[in-house]
């Protein structure tokens, strides 16, 4: 043993480049043909100038990360001796692929080529390189290896439940301003861009409030999400739509192409929300391009003369330029779109049957209104004012598809512009 720290150490001192960057998968395979020719680990490991423990670590597949020890089947030994079983999903590298980045490395392999060599993304590889170098900047690999294995410790504590003024801050925003996991996220990378203690996912939030026993945030605080629920579910498609009236309708094929595209403002999007026994209802209008919501008071039915009405109304408090179209489903309450049509100058295009997808922002639009209007709601115990206050909170949420602005500050810009 002595003699082995003195050759280790004139090995250091020769100036050579040190073990961990020299190109192993060399090593590995000539080690792998002394095998198979029938030469034992102890003396192959000479041949090829490894350590005899390396050897037969090599032999048996198991990966070493300082005193503990991962085998091929996920079983981990500790230092004391210890085990437990664990599965090394294969989504990591493993420590055969680190060693082919530093072999392609040391060649002068571009990301891209080690990359394409491995079958992993290009971003794979360079964050690799990135998160496990050496402090100067050498890309050694089993001290990659080490320090990607104990990163993925766990039990960690987890930043809601130790950053005070950040807990606060999602909270304030879930319960007060009722904004997503996403938004929230979003406007605190905005507000704290150099400060990675107040940031942080949407995933961390949700999994606050959806997997049991994590206390971070509190329970009551998952009936502020949109959905209401406290444990993840799969998404529900709507219902099917039929036509329910014989009038000539300009179907959503012949809407122009300057719609698609959302460049052109002041083409919008409507539907209804309705009440328990679709006795009460509240008409939402959701312009395309800046995502502005106007709501309209329903306040008797939802005929489609009262409908009709509350269309015009709603639509006359805009300037011209915002006037274009209207995009419907095919509901009775567009019954009398042809008066709508001659009062406003605006066509109305009607989607294809069981196709909500077509006016996407509405339908969404509709899911962020049942945070104030739940299922069961009686809609005719809200007047203008209350639905105005709504409209008001939704159009100051900063929005993902807007570049987190809000739609109030992108209809703003774009009336000062024209």
């Amino acid at each position: 043993m002595p003699r082995k720290r003195k050759q280790n150490k004139a090995y250091r001192n020769s100036g050579r480049v040190p073990q961990g960057a020299r190109p192993l998968t060399v090593e590995r395979a000539r080690f792998q043909v002394l095998l198979a020719a029938g030469m034992s680990v102890a003396k192959a490991s000479r041949e090829v100038g490894i350590n005899e423990r390396t050897g037969y670590d090599w032999r048996r597949g198991v990966a070493k990360s300082r005193s503990v020890r991962v085998y091929p089947n996920g079983r981990i030994v500790g230092p004391s001796g210890g085990s437990a079983d664990r599965e090394i999903s294969a989504r990591f590298l493993s420590e055969d692929e680190r060693i082919q980045i530093a072999d392609l490395r040391l060649a002068g392999a571009s990301v891209r080529a080690i990359a394409r060599a491995l079958g992993r993304s290009p971003s794979t590889v360079s964050r690799e390189l990135r998160r496990n170098a050496s402090p100067n900047g050498d890309y050694r690999p089993h001290a990659a290896h080490r320090r990607a294995r104990f990163r993925r410790a766990r039990p960690k504590q987890r930043k809601l439940a130790v950053n005070a003024v950040l807990h606060s801050l999602v909270q304030e925003r879930l319960s007060r301003l009722r904004w997503s996991p996403e938004q929230i996220s979003a406007d605190l990378a905005r507000r704290f861009p150099d400060d990675p203690l107040m940031n942080v996912s949407p995933e961390t939030i949700y999994q606050s409030l959806y997997v049991q026993g994590r206390g971070e945030l509190r329970r009551e605080i998952a009936t502020c999400l949109r959905t209401g629920r406290t444990v993840r579910k799969p998404q529900r498609k709507p219902g099917q739509r039929h036509s329910r009236f014989t009038d000539p309708m300009l179907m959503i094929s012949e809407r122009p192409a300057e719609v698609e595209d959302r460049a052109v403002p002041g083409h919008w999007e409507g539907d209804l929300i309705v009440g328990p026994g679709h006795l009460s209802a509240v008409g939402t209008l959701v312009e395309r391009s800046t995502r502005f919501v106007l709501l309209v008071h329903l306040p008797h039915d939802h005929s489609g003369e009262t409908v009709r009405d509350g269309l015009i109304a709603a639509i006359q408090t805009l300037p011209s330029q915002l006037r274009k179209s209207l995009t419907w489903d095919q509901g009775t309450e567009m019954a009398r779109h042809r008066d709508f049509t001659l009062a406003t100058d605006m066509p109305v295009y009607f989607c294809d049957p069981a196709s909500p997808w077509q006016r996407g922002s509405n339908e969404n639009t509709n899911g962020l209104l049942r945070q104030y209007f739940p299922k069961g709601t009686d809609l005719s115990a809200y007047g203008p004012e209350d639905l105005e206050h709504v409209a008001q909170e939704l159009n100051g949420r900063p929005r993902k598809t807007l570049g987190w602005n809000t739609p109030a500050e992108r209809l703003r810009d774009l009336l000062l512009t024209t």
